[in-house]
């Protein structure tokens, strides 16, 4: 199974049914930070709703013939956060990432250095030529993300996302898989 280590502190792996209890808490523990920019936290209330997340994340990696399309991110040993591939349209090789980290984990590079290595993974595994990152307009942590690695900022589609009881805009980031190696320089 898919685990890549990026320092001794950071680790990116696939989830584990027995993960439900620990990332059921990490979310709820969050729940009302991340409410603010998460459409699915209503759907997430016990740990067995934790638990079918993780069983559909694994029938993922059935469905991509054995590549990890999400993964936990382990900060010293335990779950901060994910970061997977929300869509993957393999026609015309493309990518749409998705993360999410806890509010205690920030500020530490955590996402920065786990979406490098989803990056790579995305064009060398998945053998993907471009890869996106959406965000809400206003979400300036999760913007700061793809503009910090040098994603290109494409436009925005209005109203993309329905937040509980609003919609909101999304900023649409692009990177090519040419692109990457030079921004590695």
């Amino acid at each position: 199974m898919f685990q890549h280590t990026i320092d001794e502190n950071l680790a990116l792996r696939v989830f584990r049914l027995d993960d439900a209890e620990e990332f059921f808490q990490l979310t709820m523990k969050n729940k009302a930070y991340l409410k603010e920019w998460l459409g699915w936290l209503d759907y997430t209330n016990t740990v067995e709703d934790t638990k079918e997340n993780i069983r559909g994340r694994l029938q993922g990696i059935v469905e991509t013939g054995g590549y990890p399309k999400s993964v936990a991110i382990l900060y010293k040993g335990k779950i901060a956060g994910t970061i997977g591939y929300n869509e993957i349209n393999r026609t015309s090789r493309i990518g749409t990432i998705g993360y999410w980290l806890g509010e205690e984990y920030q500020g530490n590079g955590i996402m920065t250095k786990s979406c490098e290595a989803f990056i790579t993974y995305g064009f060398t595994e998945l053998n993907l030529n471009r890869i996106e990152i959406a965000a809400a307009t206003e979400n300036k942590k999760s913007r700061a993300l793809p503009e910090r690695l040098r994603f290109t900022e494409e436009g925005t589609i209005r109203q993309a996302e329905w937040l509980y009881d609003h919609y909101v805009d999304h900023v649409i980031y692009g990177l090519l898989r040419e692109e990457w190696g030079k921004n590695q320089s």
